[in-house]
């Protein structure tokens, strides 16, 4: 069984994936394994030319189909004892938490990653899957060629990729765990571009059982790149009742949507129930970071409609006009029951008085 532990660095654009970082002082992308038996393993990856590390923070190429280019990556064991690294190539993608990754090491990739070829090293042997396993000497640097062929007939656009070196773990035990520093390789192919982000949505309401507060409807939508570069989404949603009143409106963005993937998002608007609810959300692809986008941003638009019935508010106006009429059933029932008691005594009291006017005939002497 293989746990993977991830420690991302992005801000600066590199790929770093790994036990734990370097004290923020520290010049390099890295990670420590400090669960390695030898007492912790420190290591990096960084982009390169043939001498060494550079000052680039990714490896960015455009490229024709059919083409290829080299490129170079430095592997740095800061350790004091020798270590082995897997070093390999993978498709890019984008978490759920809005983070670059890559695809977990047992999954072959498919697109840009398949396209890089780790080059040979001296004293490296290949590896499972693609790449070389590199034995490095304590405080080494190795330099690491990379080949990225682009396939005659590929899609144009961003395949987003990156580089890894993976600590390669001793023994049989069933548990490893698998830390990775990495490079992120930004690799587009040369043709017509596409900046577009199409968004699906799904709206629900819940009414507030209190008759004078408004309820909410919750919008959750789905942001698709449907183009063929990397953008980011803004997402505006807006919500009107009838006649463009007791509405509102919610915002929301994601930094990163790869060509291909999506982006989920979730929104809450305040609204007064008038039966029905008419929105539309918006998604405008955006510029990532520094990168220009040789394409339109042009909006995507999508509307809905929501059933806001105002349950509470019907309640209290069932009650307001049901009550006049209990009120008045309940009077006539009282007088009802007065008049049945009245009644009952005038009868009673009648019967008492005929009683006693037969027995006093019954008592008073014949006449002869």
């Amino acid at each position: 069984m293989t746990v993977l532990r991830l420690l991302r660095s992005l801000a600066t654009g590199a790929l770093v994936v790994g036990a734990a970082a370097l004290p923020a002082s520290a010049a390099l992308p890295a990670a420590t394994d400090t669960d390695d038996a030898a007492g912790g393993t420190t290591w990096a990856l960084e982009p390169a030319d043939e001498d060494g590390a550079d000052d680039r923070v990714s490896l960015r190429h455009e490229i024709e189909d059919g083409a290829s280019v080299s490129d170079f990556v430095v592997v740095t064991n800061f350790s004091a004892h020798d270590a082995t690294f897997a070093v390999y190539a993978s498709d890019g993608l984008v978490d759920d938490d809005g983070n670059f990754d890559l695809l977990p090491s047992e999954t072959r990739p498919q697109d840009g990653g398949s396209w890089v070829e780790i080059g040979e090293v001296d004293g490296a042997t290949p590896r499972d899957g693609g790449g070389i396993v590199l034995e490095a000497p304590a405080s080494s640097s190795t330099v690491v060629p990379v080949e990225i062929t682009v396939p005659a007939g590929a899609t144009p656009g961003d395949h987003p990729a990156g580089i890894v070196a993976e600590l390669v773990q001793g023994g049989d035990t069933s548990l490893q765990m698998s830390s990775r520093v990495g490079v992120r390789l930004h690799l587009r192919v040369a043709g017509d571009v596409l900046a577009e982000v199409t968004p699906a949505v799904e709206a629900t309401y819940s009414p507030s059982w209190n008759p004078f507060a408004p309820g909410t409807v919750t919008v959750d939508y789905t942001v698709e790149n449907t183009g063929n570069i990397r953008v980011g989404s803004g997402v505006a949603v807006t919500l009107d009742g009838p006649f463009g009143v007791g509405g509102g409106e919610a915002a929301g963005e994601h930094r990163e949507v790869l060509p291909g993937q999506d982006a989920d998002g979730s929104v809450e608007i305040e609204v007064w129930p008038l039966f029905l609810g008419r929105g539309e959300i918006v998604a405008t692809p955006l510029a990532v970071g520094e990168d220009e986008v040789p394409a339109t941003l042009q909006p995507s638009t999508v509307g809905f409609r929501v059933w806001t019935v105002p349950w509470s508010q019907l309640v209290l106006l069932a009650l307001l006009v049901a009550t006049p009429f209990l009120v008045v059933r309940a009077r006539r029932r009282s007088a009802a029951r007065i008049q049945a008691r009245i009644d009952a005594a005038v009868a009673a009291a009648s019967g008492e008085q005929t009683g006693a006017e037969e027995e006093a005939d019954a008592d008073a002497p014949a006449v002869r």
